[in-house]
């Protein structure tokens, strides 16, 4: 492998790398065996086939392409290695010379690390709060345990403020409808806030067949902006009303949530609930200790490169997340009414203060000689491994240096948190 390094404007590196045929040639036999474990190769088990076979039957091109990224990863490693370059984030890459046989060439232009100048961390204060939670919290879970088995029980009488009401209703300014204001059968708890406040207050007392004319001012700051500060007519008409009807609080209820009584129900919700409240507090803490030294700290400039890369990753962490949700980038944004540019541009703030968050941890690990030891790295694995069981991807991955760079600093990240929080903790 040789490269070539050229300095750039703006804290970067640009890398042009050359990879020659021999030197990609076990990257190759790993991705026609990939290949081959995918495509199914006739007359072999999958995985089998020798890598003549695998070439005749797709074409050493298409061997190329898979073998590409891992070619990429090592080499440009290998070339940061090599040269010492304080490197941080991923490369942007760029194919010069793409072809099976040949010699194969790449640029990457990586930003180079920033440097920081910390403050006196003597002088950075913290409070950290208690994470105590209360009866009345776990009595209040309950309560929500219980909504999500009550049966709903027609009701003859008039509504009451415990009761849930169906009703078919018109909404107006000026006599004129308002768009999107009609609705029928629309379902209104009383005993929650309504999307439009004082609609509730109005349907209490009320009950099967009335009807019902009067008026309401939405806020100012309304999220409905064409409703916001306006004066709306309402003509409703009552479907049914209900009444909620709570399971009682007892064993029957207990066991229905895999506990033997309402004791043990109540002592499993509170030890849930101080986890949680322990993960929130150490959350809230480690943020503001990072901006309180982020805001005292000095750096140096932040390569436009890092604040992208950055802001590629918040982006595709909010697809991961949207995913696990059930929602689609695509209907996300329209609830935004706004555009994948404009989501991205966005998170610039955002980018720049993780990065500068990061910086502040790798210089004080550096300060105080906080590293991963090699237990705490193999530990990280073990874990993986039992996260992924029998994922040959993920035992191939985390054999990469560049991956084992990664867990390592996860974990140098965390132990710079733990020393920070005892640090400064407290201490306002």
């Amino acid at each position: 492998m040789e490269y070539i390094t050229k300095k750039l404007i703006g804290s970067e590196v640009e890398l042009t790398v050359t990879v020659k045929a021999e030197e990609y040639k076990k990257n190759m036999e790993d991705a026609a065996k990939r290949l081959s474990e995918r495509a199914g190769i006739k007359g072999f088990r999958p995985g089998k086939a020798p890598y003549d076979m695998v070439k005749s039957q797709l074409g050493e091109q298409k061997i190329l392409e898979e073998a590409l990224e891992s070619i990429i990863q090592k080499n440009y490693y290998d070339a940061v290695t090599k040269e010492k370059l304080s490197a941080i984030g991923m490369p942007l890459v760029t194919l010069e010379k793409v072809a099976a046989g040949n010699d194969l060439v790449f640029k990457a232009k990586v930003a180079l690390m920033p440097t920081v100048k910390l403050p006196n961390l003597e002088e950075i204060k913290v409070k950290q709060d208690d994470a105590k939670v209360e009866d009345k919290e776990v009595d209040e879970t309950v309560d929500g345990l219980r909504r999500m088995q009550m049966k709903e029980v027609i009701k003859n009488g008039i509504s009451t403020d415990k009761d849930k009401v169906v009703i078919d209703m018109d909404m107006l300014i000026d006599k004129v409808p308002v768009e999107g204001g009609f609705a029928k059968d629309h379902q209104v708890y009383l005993s929650e806030k309504h999307y439009i406040p004082g609609l509730s207050e109005q349907l209490i007392g009320l009950k099967k067949d009335e009807k019902k004319e009067f008026s309401l001012e939405f806020p100012k700051e309304h999220y409905q902006k064409h409703l916001a500060g306006k004066m709306v007519d309402f003509k409703i008409t009552v479907k049914d009303v209900y009444t909620l009807e709570l399971p009682p609080l007892d064993e029957e209820f207990a066991k229905s949530l895999g506990q033997k009584n309402i004791a043990d129900l109540k002592e499993l919700i509170k030890k849930n609930m101080e986890a949680e409240a322990v993960r929130k507090v150490a959350q809230k803490t480690e943020a503001e200790i990072l901006e309180k030294i982020i805001a005292k700290s000095e750096f140096s400039e932040i390569p436009d490169l890092l604040i992208k890369n950055e802001k590629h990753k918040m982006f595709h962490e909010l697809e991961h997340d949207l995913e696990h949700r059930g929602l689609s980038m695509e209907d996300y944004l329209k609830q935004l009414k706004k555009t994948e540019d404009e989501i991205f541009q966005d998170f610039t703030v955002a980018a720049d203060k993780r990065i500068r968050a990061a910086l502040v941890a790798k210089q004080i690990a550096l300060d105080e000689n906080i590293k991963a030891e090699q237990k705490d790295i193999d530990e990280e694995i073990k874990l993986i491994k039992q996260n992924y069981p029998d994922n040959p991807t993920v035992e191939e991955n985390i054999k990469k240096p560049e991956v084992l760079d990664t867990i390592a600093a996860t974990i140098q990240n965390r132990k710079v948190m733990e020393w920070l929080k005892e640090k400064v903790a407290n201490k306002e």
